[in-house]
This record gives structure tokens, C-alpha cells and sequence, in this order.
């Protein structure tokens, strides 16, 4: 144990601990679905699967089967060698920077089905189940089909989400309209909300393997009747121009062929050290490797200056925190196929990391500050705005009847000091799940995109196309510009940590830019500091938005930081002094984590899941 603050007793929750199986999730119903698959003698994959699908219906304004998602997992048989399962669909064929640049665009719009990646979650889920799973398709998606025929009591925060964007709906989308305005105005908190279309859709792709030779065949057939009902529905209406994020009529570009050609699949995780510890991420198509380069800057710093409680840690964090996100937004992306593979040995290695920790001093930084690369051109810096003004009039922006910022465009949102609308609220979330079972099968992940306010309700389906095209830039010069069959370089980033070839930790947080900053705060509190995991998520938290964010309108905050005010007044106002921009969030405003854990010396199970908004669980026994 170091000298890090004390954790806040006593904690929200109690820290889980068990033999049989553990689950943590965003949501109750999704984390006891998928605990009621472990029950039955299903493995961590199928009571994973079972989670997300029940997820899709029971939070519709954080994800949906329209949306992405990426995993991180090992097995039992393999427990040293952790994959990534990835969920995350590219461009389509028709989403060129000319076409975005013809529609009067300089940024993806952040709501509207011209800003949809080819749908990635669905397949890559049943990918899953085939190959690492044990239970049949059906038994797998009961749950899901259950809770959208016959209902779930909605969530309070749906219900406002809805109202947020009623207007839109009503003067713009009809077909959201009718699908979550069916009395005219939104479902009261508690009622019971049904989705029978999705129920149908997911009775029909279990009905297409029916009769198959072998399990594996079956959700094979399964996936194939996704893409065909999914890709035709969507050729058919997105075609029709409806309102974005801009204020302007759009028509999408996505069609059938592009959804018939979109495959999940595995990767090997990219990892990096830590204190004895290794930690498993994304490729650098995702944020994941930023959290990697953080921890490595951080490590050759003492302990005191990684408690994220005090002064000095807040701040070491922080800046640690800017260089890394620099560093994302200027060298990760999909590389094309001709291309070289962004640099990661380098920007991971211990040479560029301690040249990265020098440049951290006792004042807040105010620069995005990307590092060179050897052999390399740095790519260039994405435009850098403190406010985005559209052409739009007041009013005409999606879920913002007085012309305000776009509702539920990004991965949360906090309103910058100077907005009137500044209550540290968040919205436009994601979610997450993590699972190990007694057998020592281990999965994280974050699935997102294709919330209810993304783009219009597609007929037929009961869902709505997501928007993860925002992250891309129209700038050809960018690693991460819009090119068609490439994917965007998305902010979902679950992780993994191992010691010594076994994994000891499943974690992860909706959170847009914040999730991997969030998670940041945990291991260092964790693996340094000695919390629990349950003390972890409930320490206050912080994170930076000195850098241009991923989601519409792209904007930043020089030296910009946000913090629960649980932080302590003394802290914060150290912070400020040090140059800080400080944005004050709330008591318990930051992080949505949830956690699972293994110790391998006992086969002692854990899981811890985060209080803030009622509505993250954990179980287990």
C-alpha cells in the first residue's frame, strides 16, 4: 500500500466477491440476464451476449443494433493471450470527403444517417457466441426477445432523452416519432415500453438457422439473415434526405451491398507494461493504445504523483493525459491497406515515453502537443475550435429548440463553464459489460452507437443507424480521415489486465473521450494505490478536454479540465492556480466504470460497478 488518499468510506457498494461467476454492466437488467446465463451453465461468452442484446433494449439512448462495439477477452485455455473482438464497421463505399464536401459540409455531421458506419455490434456478438460460446443462438437471445415483446420499465433518462428530442422527431423524423411518441409525447419513467419489431427481427435470424447441421452453422445462417433484412430496410430509407446535425437535409449514402459486406472480427490485443503489470487494449483504430501511452508516461514518475486525489496527481494525470491524446489525434486511424501501420512500438516505447514525461511541468499545458516519430512526417494537427457556429437557424439543430448544441451527438457531453446550460449533466452515454466465470473465461466490452437519437427509427427494424463517422476527419492529410472501407477511429475501449500470464481484471466505462482517462484513475488507484475496485469507481473522478473532441462539433478547451467537486475545494483550487481550466461537474457527475476480477492464486472472483445515476449493477457469487 503507498501513501495515495484514502478511499472514501464506507464505500457505495460492496466490493463482490465469489467462486461461481461475476458480472458488472451499465445497466441491472443486462448484468442479472447475463448472471441468470451463468446460473443455467452457460460460459462467460454466452452470458455476455445475452447482456448486450438485452442492453440494446433496455438502454436505446446509450446504444443499439445499429451501433459498434469492441471487446477485449481471453479464454481458459488461452489465458495469456488476450484478443480483440472487433465490432466496429468501416465507411461506406458511398462516404467519400467529396460527397460530405458537395453537401456544404467542413465536419461529419453528428446526428443523421450520412454520419453511419456500416452496422458492427450484431455480427460481431454472434461471432463471438459461434466460436467461444456454448449455448444455441435462441436460449442466448430469450432474454433480449423477452424484454422487447413484452416490455421493460423504462429508464427515467430515456424518457428525458426523448423529450429532448421530441421536437425533432415530430417536425423531422416521423418514423422515431411513431416509434417512441406513440401517445404523443414520451413514455413516463417506469412505464412499460415494448419494441416488437426488433423481437421479430431477432425471432427471424434465429429462425434462419433453424435446422442447421451444427450449432455453428446455425449462427452462421443467423448472420447472414441479419445482414439481408438489416441491408435491405436501410438501402430503402435512408436514401430519403432528413434533418442532421448541421441544421441541413440529408440523404445517406449506406446501402444493402455494404452491409452484406461488413464482417466482424478477432485481432490480438495491443498491450504495453505497467508496474509488472500488462495491459490489453485495442488496436490504434481505437483510442485504446492513448491509455497505454498515459500509463507509460506515468510509470517513471513516483507514487505521489499518481494519486489522482491530490494536487500534484490531479495535475501529473492530466497533463500526462493531453500529450497521449495528442499523440491519438494526430498518428491513430485504420491505415489503408498500402499503407504503413501507425507507429505504435515507437509511441509505446520507453525511450519516447520518458521524452514525453519531460515535457510535463508544474504549469498546465494550453498546446496540443503531438511527438515526432523517426523516418516519419507528423501528420497535421486536426483544426482546433473553441466553438463550431453552423449556418443553421435557431431552433433547426436536432434535440435543440433554441439552437443549442445537438442532443446526444457525443460520449458524454459536459457543457463548457461559459454555457448557459453548464450543470455538469452528461448525455448521449454508451455502455459497457464485463463477465468471468468459474472456468476462468474473462470478456470486456463497450458496446455503443445507434442510440434512439442518432438518426431516424429505419422501418421494419425498430432501431436506428448510429453515427460513428463524426470521429473521422474530411481532411485527406488525416490518419483518420472519412475513406470508404476504412473504419473510424473509435473512442469504445475496453480493457484487460494480466500479471505473469493470467488476467487479473475485465474493465471498462461509456464515456466517449473520457472512457480510457476514466479508467486511467482506476488502475492507477488500483494497481498503485490499493483500492479496491469498488473504492476505485467510487473515488472522485476528473479528466481532461485540452485536446479536439471525437464527437460533433469537434471542438476543445485549451488547458480545459473537469471534476467531480468531491474532489475537494482546496484541490480544485490548486488547479486553477497551476493554470488548470476547471469545469466543476458535481459530486458524483464522472465515470460510469464497472469491473470484474480473478485472482489466479485462489480462483477468488470479484466485481464492482459504478453508482452514479442508479443504474450500473454488479453480480455475482
Amino acid at each position: 500500500m503507498t501513501s495515495f488518499t484514502p478511499p472514501t468510506a464506507p464505500a457505495t457498494r460492496p466490493d463482490l466477491t465469489g467462486t461461481f461467476g461475476m458480472v458488472g454492466s451499465t445497466h441491472w437488467i443486462a448484468t442479472a440476464s447475463a448472471q441468470a446465463v451463468l446460473e443455467r451453465g452457460g460460459n462467460a461468452f454466452d452470458a455476455a451476449v445475452a447482456g448486450a442484446f438485452v442492453l440494446h433494449v433496455v438502454e436505446p439512448h446509450l446504444n443499439g443494433p445499429g451501433g459498434d462495439m469492441t471487446g477485449v477477452f481471453v479464454t481458459a485455455d488461452a489465458p495469456s493471450a488476450p484478443r480483440v473482438l472487433m465490432g466496429q464497421g468501416p465507411a461506406p463505399a458511398g462516404a467519400t470527403i467529396e460527397h460530405f464536401r458537395a453537401e456544404g459540409l467542413d465536419l461529419v455531421p453528428g446526428s443523421g444517417a450520412l454520419a453511419a458506419a456500416v452496422p458492427g455490434a450484431v455480427d460481431a456478438w454472434l461471432l463471438l457466441l459461434r466460436d467461444h460460446g456454448t449455448w444455441d443462438l435462441g436460449d442466448v437471445l430469450a432474454y433480449a426477445v423477452g424484454y422487447a415483446r413484452d416490455g421493460h420499465p423504462v429508464l427515467g433518462r430515456v424518457s428525458s432523452t426523448i423529450s429532448l428530442v421530441s421536437d425533432l422527431f415530430r417536425d423531422h423524423w416521423p418514423t422515431s416519432a411513431a416509434r417512441w411518441l406513440p401517445d404523443g409525447a414520451a413514455p413516463a419513467p417506469g412505464t412499460l415500453v415494448t419494441n416488437p419489431e426488433y423481437a421479430d427481427l431477432l425471432e427471424a435470424v434465429v429462425s434462419a438457422g433453424s435446422g442447421a447441421a451444427s450449432r455453428a452453422k446455425a449462427i452462421d445462417l443467423a448472420r447472414v439473415a441479419w445482414r439481408e433484412r438489416v441491408g435491405a430496410a436501410v438501402e430503402a430509407f435512408v436514401g430519403t434526405p432528413h434533418r442532421h446535425a448541421d441544421g441541413g437535409d440529408h440523404a445517406g449514402v449506406m446501402t444493402a451491398a455494404d452491409v452484406a459486406g461488413f464482417e466482424a472480427s478477432y485481432e490480438d490485443a495491443c498491450t504495453a507494461t505497467f508496474r509488472g503489470y500488462t495491459v490489453a487494449k485495442t488496436g490504434a483504430w481505437g483510442q485504446g493504445p492513448a491509455m497505454l501511452a498515459a500509463l507509460k508516461i506515468l510509470e517513471g514518475f513516483d507514487d505521489a504523483a499518481l494519486d489522482p486525489s491530490t494536487e500534484l496527481g490531479a495535475h501529473t494525470v492530466l497533463e500526462a493525459q493531453k500529450l497521449a491524446m495528442a499523440d491519438r489525434d494526430v498518428w491513430y486511424g485504420d491505415p489503408a491497406a498500402d499503407s504503413d501501420d501507425v507507429p505504435l512500438t515507437y509511441l509505446l516505447s520507453e525511450e519516447y515515453a520518458a521524452a514525453r514525461r519531460a515535457l510535463i511541468g508544474d504549469a498546465a499545458s494550453h498546446e496540443v502537443r503531438p511527438g515526432d516519430v523517426p523516418g516519419r512526417t507528423t501528420p497535421p494537427v486536426p483544426t482546433l475550435r473553441t466553438e463550431y457556429v453552423t449556418s443553421a437557424p435557431a431552433g433547426s439543430l436536432p434535440g435543440a429548440p433554441t439552437g443549442g448544441a445537438a442532443a446526444g451527438v457525443g460520449e458524454p457531453t459536459v457543457p463548457e463553464p461559459d454555457s448557459p446550460e453548464h450543470t455538469g449533466a452528461t448525455r448521449g452515454d454508451t455502455c459497457h459489460i464485463d463477465v468471468v466465470d468459474r472456468w476462468g473465461n474473462m470478456v470486456s466490452a463497450t458496446p455503443s452507437g445507434g442510440w434512439l437519437q442518432s438518426s431516424p427509427t429505419v422501418p421494419g427494424l425498430g432501431f436506428c443507424l448510429g453515427t460513428r463517422l463524426q470521429m473521422t476527419w474530411l481532411d485527406e492529410a488525416s490518419p483518420s480521415a472519412l475513406v470508404p472501407g476504412r473504419r473510424p477511429r473509435t473512442t469504445l475501449t475496453p480493457t484487460l489486465v494480466l500479471r505473469d500470464g493470467e488476467p487479473l481484471i475485465a474493465l471498462g466505462s461509456p464515456g466517449g473521450d473520457q472512457q480510457d482517462q476514466w479508467q486511467l484513475l482506476f488502475l492507477l488507484r488500483v494497481l498503485v494505490g490499493g483500492y479496491t475496485p469498488q473504492q476505485a469507481i467510487d473515488a472522485p473522478a476528473l479528466h481532461t478536454t485540452s485536446f479536439p473532441g471525437s464527437f460533433w462539433p469537434r471542438t476543445w478547451t485549451p488547458g480545459g479540465a473537469v471534476v467531480e467537486d468531491r474532489l475537494g475545494a482546496d484541490v480544485i483550487a490548486a488547479l486553477v492556480r497551476r493554470g488548470h481550466v476547471v469545469t466543476r461537474a458535481g459530486d458524483w457527475a464522472l465515470g460510469r466504470l464497472s469491473a470484474v476480477t480473478r485472482d489466479p492464486a485462489t480462483g477468488l472472483l470479484g466485481a464492482a460497478a459504478n453508482p452514479r445515476g442508479a443504474q450500473g449493477y454488479a453480480a455475482g457469487r
